[in-house]
């Protein structure tokens, strides 16, 4: 379960973000694709358990979702990708290449100052 060290990483990188600015912080929001291997709920639980009974708590984690989409190379049109239909919905090629969805990307800390 590679969301543990995900988790604990996300972590580490709060006690060094509240260290230097001597703010508490309050939540961190993550983007996670849809084609990232990683488990939302999974993710959600080893955060929570790791910030329980510590000084971080009650740190909330909030979790955007982000769609596979792909882009056709033919017309350079970005889509979302459906029960595994790759081709392009405008030209119908099938020339297209991921464009997102196997994001990991910590996007914010909302923080209280001190």
């Amino acid at each position: 379960m590679h969301e543990m060290s995900i988790a604990a990483s996300m972590l580490e990188a709060v006690r060094a973000e509240s260290a230097r600015h001597n703010a508490h912080v309050l939540a961190v929001g993550v983007k996670i694709g849809e084609l990232s291997g990683l488990d939302s709920e999974s993710l959600r639980f080893c955060f929570d358990a790791l910030v329980q009974d510590t000084d971080l708590a009650p740190l909330s984690l909030e979790i955007e979702r982000l769609p596979w989409r792909n882009r056709c190379r033919r017309c350079a049109r970005d889509f979302a990708v459906e029960e595994y239909r790759t081709a392009c919905p405008r030209c119908g090629s099938a020339e297209t290449e991921l464009a997102s969805g196997k994001e990991l990307e910590f996007a914010y800390m909302e923080i209280a100052e001190t």
